[in-house]
């Protein structure tokens, strides 16, 4: 934190304030993608409206705007983390929850205008901090979220400001918010319109039982009574009276409310105000309680002189009219950060990302509402919002020679910044003969001391490497900025079009998904660490009571069913594992088969090569959909096996291993009549004095077909 208040950019001299804070090529790099001295504009909910207006233009002129966020957490589980076995179904799930548990801290935008005149980007990076919190009286979310304890202790490593975010922090509605907000606003007018219309003399009476509130409503009725008579009796001249009127017991400050005369309330306890509420709707039809709020929230009581019923009607009318109004302006003041997304989604510009698949679903969940429930609409909602979006990590497989500038290097956005941005004096890929293109970092030429000195991990300095990125990238992609007119989208160059609106979903999906279908398709620049799955050939097993490897669970089942029956097992955590079955048949032999030595009473389920992942009847398992629903649930256990069995709990009869009873009792007949015993030949035997321990898997498993063929007949019968 102190090294980066030591790189305050200092405002510049009053006779020579530049607009420019820094101009140069990218910076160098040590390797980690340090600043280096390039100025990210800080914004706060100081200075978010000068800040915001400044963007507007920014953007309007920009050719892209570069796009990320720092969060609170990245999965609230070990077993929420993506993994190369997950269907694209379960890997959106554990991204929505992502997203929808962790905070966002931080927006890094960055727009890049192209400058003809210096064959140069110019960048202009903003980082906004973000805190939710309450703004709205209505609002009844508590607003809560998630904190990773890694991802907070790596913030603070890269010297993360959590005092700015958490007391200086922009808040938001997001669009579904706003809509609920307004629609509850315009419902209480209406009621409140309603309800004054109809409202009776005598209603909301309330019962005077102490002495104390007879003679205050006694007290009340005679001044204002007074009050009243004196009203009447001066003439109005123009529409003003005098400032203070003289009553017998004391004296009311006479002001005027909408060019009516009134008396302000104060001092009044919340029972008094009821009682005074009821001493005018009893004894004075031309006197109105009105009660309305300031900017701050506060409440400001009046009682207003009104000359006709007609009049009446009117002054409540406007008062709720308003009421509404201001309301209404708090609930638009109170979309803070998120002015900043309509703003993106309104200029319709290319937004470019890196690995920014994360990044777009919390910008969806924070500020357009919750998100939807599958993939594609999903896609299509996010495309409708930003229709035009580049994922860098996409870019950097789409073309054969960035493949090669890349081989072999991490695909960080760090490590791609270091060897595609290089100054003029720092070791550029020599094997490239494209020369980096210049860009320039401006500022705002009079607010200097919003500019502090950016470092890798802050938003804002992390959009502006990402633009980079894209803009070297693009070289490659033969796109010739210096040919594009300053009226044309970027987003609509031929070159470009195909290859926007592919984002990946993780490193390790394999895939890419096209946001104007909601689709995925192979990644083609993808190394495969395990065979290519077949969910229907899937089997999840959870609950082990010890530490069981994945080798261990591989060699028990290949002895059961064969050397080539298993074709890999991913651990999800150590309490559980994906196995895959090179046939589809193996997935309910195994089920079955596991189903009879759980409930089978004999040695074969202690000698049994599976007993080593069986356990005494603890261990579970089911097929790849029972997977997707344990994802899919809001409950959040930092195990598998816990969150597997508060999901299933309710709903053991869907879990593939619950065989019927009837139908485990006769397969265990079938094996303990000795029509298939194993004499350790292979050949079989008749006797019925063989010893259970000689029942071999083969022996359950060919029982397993009768029985299932015995219990299909019973079930025809």
């Amino acid at each position: 934190m102190q090294g980066r208040l030591r790189r305050l950019l200092r405002a510049p001299p009053p006779r020579a304030r530049l607009s420019r804070v820094l101009s140069s090529s990218p910076p160098a790099s040590s390797g980690d993608g340090d600043g280096g001295g390039v100025a990210v504009k800080q914004v706060t909910r100081g200075n978010l409206a000068e800040s915001l207006e400044e963007l507007r233009g920014r953007v309007r002129d920009a050719a892209f705007v570069g796009l990320d966020l720092e969060m609170s957490g990245v999965t609230s589980a070990p077993w929420r983390d993506t993994f190369e076995l997950d269907r694209a179904d379960v890997r959106y799930l554990k991204l929505r929850d992502s997203a929808e548990r962790f905070a966002a801290l931080q927006l890094g935008v960055c727009p890049f205008r192209w400058d003809p005149a210096k064959s140069a980007f110019v960048a202009h990076p903003h980082n906004f901090f973000i805190f939710p919190r309450k703004e709205l009286p209505s609002d009844c979310s508590t607003h809560e979220f998630l904190c990773q304890t890694t991802s907070i202790d790596f913030l603070a490593k890269y010297q993360f400001d959590f005092n700015t975010c958490f007391r200086e922090g922009i808040s938001y509605l997001s669009r579904a918010q706003e809509e609920e907000a307004l629609q509850k606003l315009n419902l209480l007018y209406h009621n409140n319109i309603y309800a004054s219309s109809i409202t009776c003399e005598e209603d909301g009476d309330m019962p005077l039982k102490s002495a104390a509130d007879i003679l205050f409503t006694e007290r009340m009725k005679i001044k204002f009574n007074e009050w009243r008579d004196v009203v009447i009796s001066k003439p109005r001249v123009d529409s003003h009276l005098p400032g203070n009127i003289n009553c017998s017991q004391g004296q009311f400050q006479t002001v005027f409310f909408k060019m009516r005369p009134a008396v302000m309330l104060n001092g009044f306890s919340s029972h008094q105000l009821k009682l005074i509420q009821q001493v005018l709707r009893k004894n004075f039809r031309d006197l109105v309680y009105v009660c309305t709020f300031s900017d701050d929230d506060t409440s400001e009581k009046r009682v207003v002189y009104s000359d006709t019923k007609e009049d009446k009607i009117m002054l409540m009318k406007d008062v709720q009219e308003d009421l509404l109004r201001s309301r209404e302006a708090r609930v638009k003041s109170a979309i803070g950060i998120r002015h900043v997304i309509d703003l993106l989604s309104s200029e319709r510009k290319l937004i470019v990302g890196h690995s920014c698949f994360l990044d777009i679903a919390q910008v969806y969940s924070k500020f357009i509402g919750p998100l939807p429930s599958s993939m594609k609409e999903f896609a299509s909602g996010i495309h409708k919002i930003f229709p035009h979006i580049a994922d860098t990590r996409h870019l950097m497989s789409a073309n054969q020679t960035v493949q090669n500038v890349m081989k072999h290097k991490s695909k960080s956005l760090s490590s791609a910044f270091s060897l595609l941005c290089p100054t003029p004096y720092s070791s550029a890929d020599k094997s490239s003969s494209l020369c980096p293109l210049r860009i320039e970092v401006e500022g705002d030429e009079t607010t200097s001391s919003c500019f502090i000195s950016g470092g890798k991990h802050e938003a804002g300095y992390d959009a502006y490497m990402t633009g980079c990125v894209f803009v070297q990238l693009c070289t490659y992609l033969d796109i010739k900025f210096e040919q594009l007119s300053p009226q044309e989208n970027l987003a609509t160059n031929n070159k470009m079009q195909k290859h926007i609106n592919f984002l990946s979903p993780s490193w390790n999906s394999g895939t890419v998904v096209d946001l104007s279908t909601g689709k995925e398709r192979p990644d083609p620049g993808y190394m495969r660490r395990y065979p290519a799955p077949v969910y229907d050939n899937i089997v999840l097993i959870w609950g082990f009571q010890s530490k069981v490897r994945a080798k261990d669970i591989k060699d028990c089942i290949c002895k059961v069913f064969g050397p080539a029956s298993v074709m890999s097992v991913f651990s999800i955590d150590s309490t559980a594992v994906l196995v895959q079955f090179s046939k589809l048949e193996s997935v309910n032999d195994f089920l079955d088969l596991k189903a009879v030595l759980e409930r089978t009473d004999s040695a074969i389920s202690i000698l049994h090569p599976l007993s080593t992942i069986l356990e005494g009847g603890q261990t579970r398992a089911a097929k790849y959909d029972t997977y997707r629903d344990i994802c899919s649930s809001s409950e959040s256990k930092f195990l598998f096996a816990d969150q597997a069995e508060a999901v299933c709990a309710a709903s053991k009869n869907r879990l593939q291993e619950n065989v019927d009873d009837n139908f485990i009792s006769g397969v265990h007949e079938t094996i303990l009549d000795g029509k298939r015993l194993n004499k350790g030949d292979g050949r079989k035997s008749g006797s019925k004095n063989q010893d259970d321990n000689d029942i071999s898997c083969q022996d359950i498993l060919d029982a397993l077909h009768d029985g299932r063929a015995l219990f299909g007949k019973r079930m025809r019968s």
